[in-house]
């Protein structure tokens, strides 16, 4: 008896180290195989204690079949008498079966009559305490339906190889915390807000947005006002490089000209927008990459004054009518407040494009998420400095994630030298006639 039960307690010692190899060793496999049946079995067992402890079920009147004691005979014994009664009972949500995903797990829940998305959102933490998960985000893909995603952990801490992307102006920069990449798409969000505080994750950021543009057909241009250490090592990829506030303005003088000679060369060909012209003819689309954004706002004494307004102008110019001729912004800054001026609000205004790190004041929180959910800017403010790179975004789809990007300075400055060649000189872009003549050949041919 005593050796067998020794054998069986090396049996369930040597299956318990087997599992904790496979669950280090080989992740993937042993979620799909052990971890993610036991948690469904747990989301299916707790669901209806969940959901009353998190405020999700509904009192409904429901006729229940009852035993109730009569009056006592003489004989001493009890007469019984059966009926039906109408009683309050919690009733859940209808839950569907819940399916794997690559971090955790998804299931569709049906909601309760009054119920919307907000008051799952509301319950996310506590859904994500209460099945001891990493998080759980609330989607909501038609009426009456809503979908729990749920990370048993947190996909952010460690970053893999990041595909390249073979579209145009698409780049993928890192990571949601679904798990999902991170995709920075010019030509469906044209311009971008970046904030962040020192060592927030701003460069990597940058970094990743050049290792990802160098290498397609469009020209860089840089704008930065931190005397230029950010991106001087990418100069061999930039068309045009400005350190100064004085060369911020020549370059925006030369992006407002470009953009009203792209004007009159889709005008000339009956175009709404550079995207429609022949690909002969069509002009290499322009993304202005803009370091340390308050320091175009600030000003030392009153002499600065109309420099400051004239860079203003011409900055919101751009972002307000730019994206139909190939030119695209992407502002990064430590400091994003209505103390800036008027001038910075209504650039804000154009970004539809929100990317908050780690900021050390709310107010630059709230101008870069204050059109987002409430707990988007919460979110910002308290991510931890011990991971650069962590941000809130608001994506493509119209909700926020918290998403990483990290790419080192070496890569970028790689990437810098290795696309030289393919950087057009600004010169030629900004030569007024060059598409003009382009477009005249084409016609006459």
């Amino acid at each position: 008896m005593r050796d067998a039960l020794l054998i069986l307690l090396a049996g369930l010692a040597a299956a318990a180290a087997g599992l904790w190899a496979w669950r280090h060793l080989h992740y993937r496999s042993y979620w799909l195989a052990v971890g993610f049946p036991l948690m469904a079995v747990t989301i299916w067992a707790t669901w209806r204690k969940v959901a009353l402890g998190c405020g999700l079920t509904k009192k409904r009147q429901r006729w229940w079949f009852t035993t109730v004691p009569s009056a006592i005979a003489s004989t001493g014994l009890v007469k019984v008498r059966r009926r039906f009664q109408r009683v309050a009972v919690d009733t859940k949500p209808f839950m569907r079966l819940p399916l794997p995903t690559r971090h955790g797990w998804r299931v569709t829940v049906h909601t309760l009559e009054g119920q919307i998305p907000a008051d799952y959102a509301q319950a996310a933490e506590r859904l994500a305490h209460s099945w001891g998960v990493h998080a759980v985000r609330v989607s909501s893909p038609r009426s009456g339906r809503v979908v729990l995603a749920a990370t048993v952990r947190d996909p952010l801490v460690r970053l893999d190889h990041l595909p390249a992307s073979g579209e145009l102006l698409t780049v993928h920069v890192g990571r949601l915390e679904t798990g999902a990449l991170w995709t920075i798409d010019f030509r469906t969000v044209p311009h971008w807000i970046n904030a962040g505080a020192t060592q927030s994750g701003k460069s990597n950021l940058a970094n990743a947005l050049l290792v990802g543009l160098a290498p397609q057909p469009v020209a860089l241009v840089g704008i930065d006002l931190k005397g230029g250490v950010e991106f001087t090592p990418y100069a061999p990829r930039l068309s045009a490089l400005a350190t100064t506030r004085a060369e911020s303005v020549t370059l925006l003088d030369d992006l407002v000209a470009l953009m009203v000679d792209r004007m009159g060369l889709c005008r000339t060909a009956g175009a709404r927008n550079i995207w429609q012209l022949p690909p002969g003819v069509r002009p290499l689309p322009v993304v202005v990459l803009v370091d340390e954004l308050a320091e175009l706002y600030l000003m030392a004494d009153k002499s600065e004054k109309d420099e400051i307004a004239h860079t203003s102008t011409a900055l919101l110019r751009v972002a307000q009518l730019g994206r139909a001729f190939g030119i695209y912004l992407f502002c990064s800054g430590q400091r994003i407040g209505s103390d800036l001026g008027p001038g910075v609000t209504a650039l804000r205004a154009q970004c539809s494009g929100r990317i908050c790190h780690r900021v050390n004041d709310p107010e630059t929180a709230t101008m870069t998420l204050g059109d987002l959910d409430p707990a988007a800017q919460v979110s910002a403010r308290a991510i931890p400095a011990e991971t650069p790179g962590v941000a809130i975004v608001a994506s493509q789809d119209g909700q926020w994630y918290r998403a990483r990007s990290y790419v080192a300075e070496h890569a970028a400055e790689h990437a810098a030298r290795t696309y030289a060649h393919l950087t057009p000189d600004w010169a030629d872009i900004v030569r007024p006639d060059r598409d003009e003549v382009a477009l005249s050949e084409l016609l006459s041919a």
